[in-house]
C-alpha cells in the first residue's frame, strides 16, 4: 500500500505552486519532504489531506483517489499543519476527547490517555491549551494527528518550538510510528531529516528536483568540494561560476561565497588566481565536509531553467 502522487499541478491564478509533481511513498517509510519557502511543500500536503483540490493530476492514498473519496482519505490521514490550529480555550484532555469523538473512536477515553502518554503531555493535560508553551502546543497537535491511528501521517514542521530534550522524545515517537505506516515529514532542520528519514523528496519552485535515499544523495556530493571562500572585496557570483569545474555559487555575505565544485575537480587554485586577476585578495578558504544541509543548498540555490 502506498501514497501515489501522479503529475500533480496546482495553479493560483497564473502562478504554478506545484508543477507536474510525481512521487510515491510506501508503507513503513519515513520520507523527508523538503524545499525552500514557497517550493510547494505545504500546498502538496494540503492536497493530499483533501484540504484544497489540485488543478490537475491525481493523488491516491491506499487506492483511494483524494478527489473522489475525500472522507475515506481523511480517515486514513493524520495531519499536523505548519500553523498548528488548536482551540486555545479548551483544556488539553477535553480537546483530545473532542477529536476522539469526531473520529467516532471506540474506547475514546483510553485512547486519549494513550496519546497523552505517548506525546509526553501528562503533566500538562489538565491545563488550558492557551497556557501551554509552543513546544507543548506542538505535542497537542501531534497527539490529535495520531489519536485515530492513521495509516498516513503528514507532519509539517512537527518539531517547531521543541527544546532539545523534547526533540529527542518526539523524534523517537515519529520513528516508532513510521515502522508500520507512511510518514511524510517536512522540516527545515537537515540534521533532523538525516536522523529520521531514509529518503528525501526535494522540491524547488514547485518542481521535483530530487527523489533519492539520503545516503545516495550525500555520497554523490562527496566527490565534490564544498568551499567557503572569503575575498577582501566583493566579486560577482557569475565571475566565480564561470571558472572551470564550478557547479554552483551561493553568496553568503558581500565578499564571502559558498562554492560547489564538480566531482574530482579541485578549484582552489583557480579561486586564488581569480582574486589576483581582479586585483583582489583571498583572505580565507575552507573546504567543508558534505552533509544533507550541503546537498539541500546545492540543489535549491540555483533557479530552475526556463
Amino acid at each position: 500500500m502506498s501514497v501515489i502522487v501522479d503529475n500533480l499541478t496546482k495553479l493560483y491564478g497564473s502562478q504554478k505552486a506545484i508543477d507536474s509533481l510525481s512521487f510515491t511513498v510506501s508503507e513503513g517509510e519515513i520520507i523527508g519532504f523538503l524545499g525552500p519557502n514557497g517550493a510547494g511543500k505545504t500546498t502538496t500536503m494540503k492536497i493530499l489531506s483533501g484540504y484544497i483540490p489540485a488543478t490537475s493530476g491525481q493523488a491516491t492514498l491506499y487506492d483511494y483517489p483524494v478527489e473522489t473519496h475525500p472522507l475515506e482519505v481523511k480517515r486514513l490521514i493524520g495531519y499536523l499543519p505548519e500553523h498548528n490550529p488548536l482551540y486555545l480555550d479548551m483544556y488539553v484532555k477535553e480537546y483530545l476527547e473532542l477529536v476522539a469523538k469526531i473520529h467516532k473512536l471506540d474506547h475514546s477515553k483510553r485512547r486519549v490517555s494513550d496519546v497523552i502518554e505517548m506525546t509526553g503531555l501528562g503533566i500538562e493535560s489538565h491545563k488550558q491549551i492557551k497556557m501551554l508553551s509552543k513546544g507543548y502546543r506542538q505535542r497537542v497537535g501531534l497527539a490529535q494527528a495520531i489519536i485515530h491511528q492513521p495509516k498516513v501521517l503528514i507532519l509539517d514542521e512537527p518539531t517547531s518550538g521543541l527544546d532539545p530534550n523534547q526533540l529527542v522524545e518526539i523524534r523517537q515517537l515519529i520513528s516508532t510510528l513510521g515502522q508500520d505506516r507512511i510518514v511524510i515529514f517536512s522540516s527545515h532542520i537537515m540534521q533532523e531529516v538525516q536522523a529520521l528519514c531514509s529518503r528525501v523528496v526535494i522540491l524547488n519552485q514547485g518542481q521535483l528536483i530530487a527523489d533519492s535515499p539520503i545516503d545516495s544523495l550525500v555520497s554523490q556530493m562527496q566527490g565534490s568540494q564544498l568551499i567557503t571562500v572569503d575575498y577582501q572585496k566583493p566579486l560577482e557570483s557569475d565571475q566565480i561560476k564561470a571558472l572551470d569545474g564550478v557547479e554552483s555559487v551561493l553568496k553568503l555575505t558581500d565578499s564571502s561565497y559558498q562554492v560547489t565544485s564538480a566531482p574530482g575537480v579541485d578549484v582552489r587554485a583557480d579561486l586564488f588566481d581569480l582574486a589576483v586577476h581582479h586585483s583582489n585578495r583571498l583572505v580565507g578558504l575552507t573546504v567543508q565536509k558534505q552533509d544533507m544541509q550541503d546537498v539541500f543548498q546545492a540543489l535549491t540555490s540555483q533557479p530552475k531553467e526556463a
